[in-house]
Formats: structure tokens, sequence, C-alpha cells
């Protein structure tokens, strides 16, 4: 990271469960952002079509009618709504970071995708695990998710929710040298009578701390329950119960842990903006690098693999011993 620059954070609702009225309010906060001199916008986890609430709130035979129209509104990166992004971010000179649900023809990831100011593809990640029921709806990806990416800006990151609970994955994302992280949320609206942890305290404690241990700036986008999401995903007083309108919680993180932006109110739909001086990092990394001077590699290591993992290998990538039939034959003894 050579130079200061100024950042956008989301916190919004989608129009839910409508890919191209969804694309269009993309493309409307990407100018937004712009315009006000934003080099880098961040969306919120599963931006579009919105966040699957319905996955929580019964039994998986209740909601089954959700899951085609679910997956007829995720996004397709080789799509013309995904080439109308892409163009965007070209023609107003920034760099996007979108979380969406990602199709990939039968099946749908928990995604985010780097876009750069030229419009080109930096990188595409999925979610290592989607957490808890959202596994009914959601593949997992491998260990080449949990990558950087270099640009020109910074050393770009990108987690969704619940991953920044993971420790062992924030330790392979902070021994890439991340500058710039962007930590996704969906919105944090449900079950807060009943648990803190799906609550905004915790979560929010969980962008802080990431920035504070990694070292480095954390822009954590965070969606809203919108009153027409409530009343299109609760057809009950037990579904109200559960989950509430609102929910919005996006902040910026410097290196430190300090805000760099002041919070909008939790209905209240905007962008926050900060400058990010690279210097910070300098400071912050001198007192504590935990890959670093900070680190004993000879008490405590990660084993991470890295490497893609395939459903199908073609042959002349595996090795012939794997098809070689085991003798039956007893060798004879050696003395």
């Amino acid at each position: 990271m050579k130079a200061s620059i100024k950042v956008a954070c989301v916190q919004a609702a989608p129009v839910f469960m409508d890919l191209d009225a969804t694309v269009e309010k993309t493309i409307a906060l990407i100018e937004e952002a712009a315009k006000n001199g934003a080099t880098l916008i961040a969306f919120p986890e599963t931006w579009i079509p919105g966040y699957p609430w319905f996955l929580w709130l019964g039994a998986p035979a209740t909601y089954m009618h959700w899951i085609q129209q679910y997956h007829q509104n995720s996004l397709d990166l080789n799509s013309a709504q995904a080439a109308k992004i892409s163009a965007a971010a070209r023609d107003n000179r920034i760099y996007v970071v979108l979380g969406y649900s990602e199709r990939d023809h039968g099946s749908l990831y928990i995604g985010q995708w780097i876009i750069n100011d030229l419009g080109e593809t930096v990188g595409v990640r999925r979610k290592l695990k989607a957490t808890h029921v959202e596994r009914i709806l959601f593949g997992e990806s491998d260990g080449s998710s949990i990558r950087t990416f270099p640009s020109p800006i910074g050393t770009l990151g990108a987690l969704c929710c619940w991953e920044h609970l993971q420790p062992l994955t924030r330790y392979a994302m902070y021994s890439q040298h991340e500058e710039i992280h962007i930590g996704a949320w969906p919105s944090f609206s449900l079950y807060r009578q009943g648990t803190a942890a799906l609550g905004p305290d915790v979560n929010i404690a969980a962008s802080r701390l990431y920035a504070a241990e990694g070292q480095c700036f954390v822009i954590a986008p965070c969606a809203i329950v919108s009153p027409q999401m409530l009343d299109r995903l609760c057809d009950d007083e037990l579904k109200r119960g559960m989950l509430e309108a609102g929910g919005g919680h996006a902040r910026i993180f410097g290196p430190d842990g300090s805000e760099l932006a002041s919070p909008l109110g939790e209905h209240e739909e905007g962008i926050l903006y900060a400058t990010l001086d690279p210097a910070a990092l300098i400071f912050a990394k001198s007192a504590a690098d935990p890959v670093g001077h900070y680190s004993r590699p000879d008490v405590l290591c990660l084993l991470f693999n890295n490497k893609p993992s395939a459903c199908v290998l073609p042959f002349s990538d595996t090795p012939n011993e794997c098809f070689t039939p085991a003798s039956t034959e007893e060798k004879p003894q050696q003395d």
C-alpha cells in the first residue's frame, strides 16, 4: 500500500430476491461512492440477491418454495448482469468488492468478487464453510479461497461473516500480509433476544479484533432487513419474533482497532467513508506482528492446504500408480 485512499462501506437493504433490481441498486451505490471520491466500495455478504433468512425461520420442508427463486436470482459471473457491474466499476474508476450468492450450474456458493477500476476481475473467492443452516443451501470452498489479492491500491483480502470467528482462517490470512480486509456481514437481525452470538456486539467485536490482531484496515459492510423483506419472510408472529427489521451495523476499523467512520443507525441506509493511511499499518506492525517478529514458529505453526480441490481429475494429471493394482504375490524374504 503506497498511498492513502478513500474507501466506501455499504449499509443498505437489497431488493430482496430480485437479481436485476439489486444489480441496478448496486450500480447506483457504485456511482454514488465514486462521486464522493472513493477508490474502493465494499458490499455485504450475499448482497445479491439478499441473505436467505428463510433458512433460519422454519424446517426445510416449509421453505422449499424459496429455493428455486433464490437459485434463479443468484448471480452467474458469466451473465449480462455481472457484465453490467464490471462496466460500472470501469466507468466509475473504482474497485468493487461484491458479496453475492454465486450460481455455478446446479450449486450455490457464498461468494465475494473483487473487481478493479478497469472492470477486470482481480479475484473471486467462496466462503470456506457455510455457517449452520446455510449448509442446506450453499456448498463449501477449499483452501484456494483463503488468499489475498495484490493490487495497486494495496494487498486485498476478504472473508464472510463467521469466517472471522475461525482462528486458523484468520491466521492463514494474516500470514499473507493483508493490508485492506473486507469483512462482509448479512445483518444482525436474528434471534437477538435469544443469543448474543448472532447480535451486533459480538460480531462488531470480531471485525475490530481482526483489524487489531492482523494489523490491517477492515471494511465491514453490513446489510439491513427492510420492512418489505420482513413482510415477505415472516408470515406469522413466531417468525416475526425471530427476525427483526434493521440490523445494519457497518463499520470501518484501522489497524489499531480504532473506528475510522461514524456508524449509521441500524435502520439507516447509506455509505460509510474513511481515508486509509498506509502509515498506520507500519505503526501497528511495529508493536505486534503475529506472523513476523511477534510469532514463535518453533512453538506454534499452522498447517495450511491452499490448493484447489476438484471433483474430477483428468487421467493425465493423476499418477499412474493410482491405477496399478497392488500385487498379490508374496515377495521372498531377504536375509
